[in-house]
């Protein structure tokens, strides 16, 4: 009996593998296809995984991928792909985010959309069965896309209030303004790359990839993937306590050789051992277990749809979605007129230089025009207009690099701050230190005034879906800020006489 199920096993193996060949040559060209299509997309993601700290372990997803589908391979033997045409709605789903990500000048949902693309590729190709199969490994294709840079802000005040936390645990007198924590022994800035986003990043990616493949409990999975990024949070407070902390024992260099040691050999791999040996006698799945069960799986008596039609409907798909972006960039075609510096009642145009110069960095914009300004009572604003014709990669009012802090001129990000309701506050610190209240207005085509960057991502991408009007501008108004308040005073005197925004951004959007 046994010799018979297992003849019947071998035939059925058999019939399964014979109808792979054609299915997964069908998968090869639709893959490549949509690979050289969004080709700029693709080496953008490739750079970032090669250029960026943050981003280096997506290097090493595409073989864990790779790694997980060998695991499933003698599953997946004995089930028959099919050509489902459910999965195309998969495949337009990617390729929808790509033209939103494409229309909000939004890189991550370009990638995003990319990956669900690739992703719908499989299911419309293979069929459900398989799909099911490969569920971990083609949801983990999601960790190859960029995303997580955003936190950073949040992740910088967090780790200073953490480091403080400690500073006064042990004695330290310390200052926090933002993110700049003030010792005797020196100045500190929680920067970027001390934030901790990088390994908060990389844990979820292999806190995610350990929860697979060492935990059946979902119970288990959620404890483990939570205590993991707690842990990876507060480590990365205790290195920025540390770090000052040494500074205050012994030297500044000293703590900075110290930290860079730490940071770049020992912290994460330190960090990675602890969890894992206090997680290790909780793991409930032994190594080797099967992924999923075949025989629930196999669905070789549905008949699937032909695979030539399905193939081909896929590739419109793909490529419907490129040609309506650029219909849509040469519909709005236009030039802008520079637009001029206002008149402010009260208030007139000054000759005298800041004491750190400042600009802000808008790339690729087709005019910046800036001034400043002085009233009877001693206030003095910078201002400064931006305009867009139309948006697009790298010249954008919202994107990386973009906005009030201008790292080429030594100016960083430090904390939020107050704004009217339709502007965007937020205090940028120069070398000094000197620091600034900046408030950002925006405004695309004719909708309203705002600060929130996603009502600009949300135009914008409304502009260019619906082939509207795609002009886009900012509105900077800042002061120099002392900590006594002027700063405020002054920004909110000239922000009264500047008048109605909607009218100067209709003027400054003025076409030739």
């Amino acid at each position: 009996m046994a010799t018979a199920d297992l003849g019947r096993t071998e035939e059925r193996a058999t019939v399964m593998a014979s109808g792979w060949p054609r299915h997964l040559i069908a998968l090869m060209g639709l893959s490549f296809a949509i690979l050289a299509i969004f080709a700029r997309d693709v080496i953008d993601m490739v750079t970032i995984w090669w250029t960026s700290s943050t981003y280096s372990h997506c290097l090493f997803i595409p073989l864990l991928i790779g790694w997980l589908v060998h695991q499933r391979m003698g599953g997946l033997r004995l089930l028959a792909p099919t050509a489902w045409t459910a999965g195309l709605l998969w495949l337009a789903a990617g390729a929808l985010l790509w033209l939103l990500g494409d229309a909000a000048g939004l890189a991550v949902l370009r990638h995003g959309g990319v990956v669900i693309m690739l992703q719908g590729a499989v299911a419309t190709l293979l069929g459900p069965a398989v799909v099911r199969a490969l569920l971990f490994p083609l949801f983990y294709a999601f960790f190859m896309v960029p995303v997580g840079s955003e936190l950073e802000p949040a992740l910088q005040l967090l780790t200073a209030k953490i480091a403080m936390l400690l500073l006064g645990f042990a004695g330290v007198p310390a200052h926090i303004d933002g993110i700049f924590i003030t010792t005797p022994t020196g100045y500190f800035e929680v920067a970027e790359a001390c934030s901790g986003a990088k390994f908060l990043i990389a844990m979820t990616a292999y806190g995610v990839l350990v929860c697979n493949v060492c935990f059946r409990s979902w119970l288990r999975r959620a404890f483990f993937l939570a205590g993991a990024l707690t842990t990876c949070l507060l480590a990365n407070g205790i290195r920025a306590f540390a770090t000052i902390y040494m500074a205050h024992r012994t030297t500044v260099d000293a703590a900075i050789g110290f930290d860079h040691v730490v940071y770049g050999w020992f912290f994460f791999a330190f960090v990675m051992i602890v969890i894992m040996a206090a997680a290790w006698p909780f793991f409930d799945r032994r190594p080797g277990d099967q992924g999923f069960d075949p025989g629930r799986l196999e669905m070789a008596a549905r008949q699937g749809s032909p695979l030539s039609v399905v193939a081909g409907l896929a590739l419109v798909t793909v490529l419907a979605v490129p040609a309506w972006s650029r219909v849509s960039q040469v519909r709005s075609d236009t030039a802008l007129m520079p637009p001029d510096l206002p008149s402010v009642p009260g208030w007139s145009p000054t000759a005298e230089r800041p004491t750190v110069p400042w600009q802000p960095s808008f790339a690729g914009a087709d005019h910046l025009v800036q001034g400043r300004y002085a009233d009877a009572k001693g206030h003095i604003v910078d201002f400064a207009i931006v305009t867009y014709a139309r948006q697009s990669e790298g010249r954008e009012l919202i994107g990386f690099g973009q906005g009030a802090a201008n790292a080429e001129e030594g100016w960083v990000w430090s904390s939020p701050a107050w704004s009217p309701p339709d502007g965007r506050g937020e205090i940028i610190t120069a070398a000094g230190p000197v620091s600034r209240h900046v408030i950002s207005f925006y405004r695309v085509g004719n909708t309203s005034v705002t600060g929130r960057a996603m009502d600009v991502k949300r135009d914008t991408m409304k502009a260019r879906l619906l082939m509207q009007d795609q002009r886009a501008m900012a509105i900077l108004v800042s002061a120099v800020d002392r900590g006594d308040g002027s700063a405020d005073d002054a920004l909110k005197a000239f922000l009264a006489d500047l008048g109605n925004l909607e009218d100067l951004a209709d003027a400054a959007l003025r076409t030739r």
